[in-house]
């Protein structure tokens, strides 16, 4: 509860509440001052200097239909409409301001009463300064085509002024006495209609004159409102009004980083709200970068520089807005996050603050508890700031200096004095001035100290001299390779062709990452690997404004870049994956399948075009991005072999179903649909894809379905297919899709050679001829394969037809001894053509003990006791099928033990192999050794001759 005013302030409120009841008589208006009402106005006459003056000067107000104005919901954008503006050019001045002024009343009234929270006044606020502009608008379109009529294109069409607003207006948060941020444009050049002609040039700067003296020029009335245009082109050397020709060339040639950050919040606010999104859709790609953009810091240091200056010159430590901890701190927070990641992730591209805050939290770039921190001290800043204002209409952000205003703020706030508020106020400012600086400037950023002899290698190579005995005696051994890479880099054609911000960043850049590459676990290889990155990143200065401004982000590059040459070749080749490097948590990532789906659709929906290359481009970025940071997890132990792999497996299966809907669609665009429920067409997942099992570089082992019922039927497209022939060019484009080289790569290398008849076989077969190769011609190591395989794409009727199938054929009763014989002879097979084993080496896959004996192993049992436990074949992974075997009594405990844990201990060797780029040999050891003699042991035990 707020403490009793203080007599000054008592003595204010009822001096003031006794001169408007005065005033109320002296006018004849009906002052219905029930305890309510008066309780009310006391409060406002607390609050505000601005609401007295105004019911003062209005004391209409104050009848019982100005008070139902103060209580009715419903903004400014509701009652405009009434506001008839004369033609008269000082009567609409003073109709406008009026307007205002009880508008503006109503404002403060609800703020200071409760009856608006903080989000709904500046939201009104903003409401009104738009109706304001709409309705001088109209009256200046009016007034001016009354002398040179309307403004046309050259091809006659009708032109109207496109009135942009930025800043607070733009988003929607406008503070109650601030100025209106506006840029002005038109569509296109061309001349008026009437019998004197101007040439739109001229025509639109002079109706923006007009706009602004409505608004902007004092009269008795005071102003309507405090119009800036400097954020126009080239500011206030610039023409007043642009065509959007003119906007889009000085934004491609001229535009600065700050220009950036504020078309953020640009929307259209008056005028041709149309042709004013065409006009952001035009800029866009100025505002938001294709890549991830760090180079956004740039921008931010060189305004927070300004910024600084201006609080030094001026002595605004204690500014709300621009003061240390300020409101301006923290929309650069949300604003940075935006600019750096809105190009890929449009869900960013949000103009209110709060709402841009919540889309970072939402998309894990701004962590939950920095997020409610920020948001709780942006309300509180913008609260104090908005009755500041209030209380005497004046455009500041700086607090009071004098005690009796300084209690009227605490006071109307509800704190119990001053001091309160002001401790309220230090403490998130010191909140905002903390996450600013991190964010700015993170730990061993731009500012962190450079060893001299890293620079100084660096200094050497640019030279042309660098030394290869100085860099052997810095841990680059041999240092002939180092030198040499070192030696290349600047005389590479990329690094050359870079502009002289890029190089110097560069040069900038080179000394720490030659020191993240000597303090890491293997020097030579992570600096050869750098030198690699730097080459094809040459070109896209952002990214090296990410290693440059991150340190975070080298050191992880520098440990990833020595540890695992996949993964570093992975980020050489789609340095986009630097992201991925910078923001490793898996936490974060969307791991089933259900979820990788959604996530590809929302991605897909984020292009302007659904174009089938762009769409590719797009599903191998993400696929990509969530197999490396599976990499990462893995790598760095956060994550287990069997859940990597399954994960791997699921966003595989994702990506088929993906590519399979595209093909589809675009086939279906060309020849039309083929009459029946569904497509009729399944994709069958076989090997370490239909066994959750797939490695980071495994290919995929596919069998292409389609219903067999259709094969006569034709589409009903423009150029109709018959129904095999729309199932292969279907099968085809999967196929195509899936391994043709886009811009970010290739998704999978595809096998399909165990559809049936193998190579010799049709691409895509009928389920009936599936089904009858399976019963009456496969064989044993082809039901093998079948018990690995389940459907991953398409039809899902087909999927659950082709389920049975499988579960038919596998299910038919076998002689157990004769399966265990045949798995045995294919084994032995296998092993003669394929092991790389040697006395020194382990074939971790084809070796005796190894995965392959684990795998056979189980599928011998399933298909010896399927018929009698059906159950078994709901399981396509091993490490289901051991637990699934141990159930149905076909393992004992301490055998499904073994298996279990040499099966997780070989994949995971055989995944960390992948990701050095080495073969999967393992050095024989003592460990390794007596696992594989325990598996030999239980498969020997089962009854199988590996």
């Amino acid at each position: 509860m707020p403490a009793p005013e203080s007599p000054a302030l008592r003595a204010l409120i009822n001096d003031r509440y006794a001169e408007l009841a005065a005033r109320c008589r002296a006018t004849g208006v009906a002052l219905h001052d029930d305890a309510g009402v008066a309780e009310r106005i006391r409060a406002t006459l607390a609050a505000s200097d601005f609401a007295f003056e105004v019911w003062r000067r209005q004391p209409q107000l104050l009848a019982p239909a100005g008070l139902e104005r103060l209580r009715a919901g419903g903004d400014a954008g509701t009652r405009i409409g009434a506001l008839a503006l004369p033609q008269d050019e000082l009567a609409t001045l003073a109709a406008l301001r009026r307007f205002r002024q009880a508008e503006a009343l109503r404002l403060v009234f609800r703020d200071v009463n409760g009856l608006d929270d903080l989000a709904e006044t500046l939201s009104a606020t903003s409401v009104l300064y738009e109706a304001l502009l709409g309705a001088a608008l109209d009256w200046s379109e009016r007034s001016l085509a009354a002398r040179f009529g309307h403004a046309r294109s050259a091809e006659g069409a009708l032109q109207r002024l496109v009135v942009v607003g930025f800043g607070k207006l733009g988003g929607g948060e406008l503070n109650f006495s601030s100025d209106i941020d506006l840029v002005l444009a038109y569509p296109q050049g061309g001349q008026s209609d009437g019998a004197r002609t101007l040439d739109n040039s001229e025509y639109f700067v002079r109706l923006g004159r007009h706009l602004v003296r409505l608004l902007n020029e004092p009269t008795d009335d005071g102003i309507c409102a405090r119009v800036d245009l400097r954020l126009r082109p080239f500011g206030n050397a610039g023409r007043l009004a642009l065509s959007f020709a003119a906007m889009e060339q000085y934004y491609q040639s001229e535009g600065r980083d700050w220009e950036r950050y504020a078309w953020i919040k640009a929307r259209p606010v008056a005028g041709d709200l149309a042709a004013g999104k065409q006009l952001q859709e035009l800029l866009r790609p100025f505002v938001y970068r294709k890549y991830l953009d760090y180079t956004a810091f740039a921008g931010l240091r060189e305004m927070k520089a300004l910024i600084d200056a201006e609080v030094a010159r001026k002595d605004l430590a204690d500014n709300l807005k621009l003061g240390p901890g300020g409101i301006r701190e923290i929309e650069f927070i949300v604003q940075l996050t935006q600019l750096i990641r809105g190009g890929r992730e449009p869900s960013l591209r949000v103009r209110g603050l709060l709402p841009a805050l919540s889309a970072c939290e939402a998309r894990g770039h701004i962590g939950a508890a920095r997020a409610k921190a920020l948001r709780e001290a942006y309300r509180c800043l913008r609260r104090v700031e908005n009755r500041v204002q209030m209380l005497r209409d004046a455009q500041t952000h700086d607090l009071p200096d004098d005690p009796l205003s300084r209690e009227r703020i605490a006071h109307g706030l509800g704190h119990e004095h001053w001091q309160a508020l002001e401790a309220e106020l230090a403490h998130h400012r010191a909140v905002v001035s903390e996450e600013f600086a991190t964010v700015l400037m993170p730990a061993g950023g731009r500012a962190a100290r450079v060893e001299v002899a890293d620079a100084t290698l660096w200094q050497q190579a640019c030279a042309g001299l660098p030394e290869a005995a100085v860099l052997e005696a810095a841990g680059f051994v041999p240092g002939a390779e180092a030198a040499e890479a070192l030696a290349k880099l600047p005389q590479a054609s990329a690094v050359r062709a870079m502009s002289p911000r890029s190089r110097e960043r560069l040069d900038h850049l080179m000394p720490y990452l030659i020191g993240a590459a000597r303090a890491s676990a293997a020097p030579l290889p992570c600096l050869l690997r750098l030198c690699r990155l730097v080459q094809a990143v040459a070109r896209r200065s952002a990214y090296l404004a990410l290693l440059e401004e991150q340190p975070a982000a080298r050191a992880r590059l520098a440990s990833l870049f020595a540890d695992s040459a996949f993964l570093a070749e992975r980020v050489i080749a789609q340095p986009l994956l630097l992201d991925d490097v910078l923001d490793p948590r898996i936490d974060q990532l969307p791991l089933k399948r259900a979820d990788i789906s959604a996530e590809i659709s929302r991605v897909l929906a984020t292009l302007d075009e659904r174009e089938a290359e762009a769409e590719l481009e797009r599903i191998n970025e993400l696929k990509d991005s969530i197999a490396f940071r599976l990499g990462l997890a893995f790598n760095d132990g956060r994550a287990d072999a069997v859940a990597t792999a399954r994960r791997l497996a699921a966003l595989a299966a994702a990506v088929v179903e993906a590519v399979t809907a595209l093909a589809e669609r675009e086939l279906i665009a060309q020849h039309g649909r083929l009459p029946g429920e569904g497509s009729g067409f399944a994709v069958y997942g076989y090997g370490s894809l239909g066994g959750e099992e797939l490695g980071f570089a495994s290919d995929l082992d596919l069998v292409f379905v389609f219903d067999g019922a259709r094969t006569q039927a034709s589409s009903d497209g423009p150029r109709p297919l018959d129904g095999a022939r729309w199932y292969q060019r279907l099968a085809q484009r999967v196929m195509n899709w899936l391994t043709v080289l886009t811009r970010a790569g290739r998704l999978y290398e595809v096998d399909t050679r165990l559809r049936p008849d193998g190579s010799k076989g049709l691409l895509v077969s009928s389920l009936e001829a599936f089904d009858a190769y399976q019963r009456s011609r496969a064989w044993t190591w082809e039901h093998q394969a079948l018990l690995r395989a389940r459907p991953v794409a398409g039809d899902a009727a087909l999927g659950h037809a082709l389920g049975r199938v499988r579960r038919e054929v596998l299910a038919v009763p076998r002689e157990r001894a004769a399966v265990l014989a045949e798995v045995s002879q294919m084994r032995q097979r296998w092993r003669a053509e394929r092991d790389r084993s040697d006395a020194a080496w382990f074939d971790l896959k084809q070796g005796q003990g190894g995965l392959l004996d684990i795998e056979f192993a189980l599928q011998g049992l399933v298909l010896a006791h399927a018929a009698a436990h059906p159950q078994l074949l709901e399981q396509t992974a091993n490490a289901a099928l051991i637990a699934a075997c141990r159930r149905a009594g076909l393992l004992e405990q301490a055998q499904a033990d073994t298996l279990a844990r040499v099966h997780a201990d070989l994949l995971e060797r055989a995944l960390a192999c992948t990701l050095d780029l080495r073969p999967r040999l393992a050095v024989r050891d003592a460990t390794l050794e007596a696992w594989c003699e325990q598996v030999r042991a239980v498969t020997g035990a089962l009854g199988f001759a590996f």
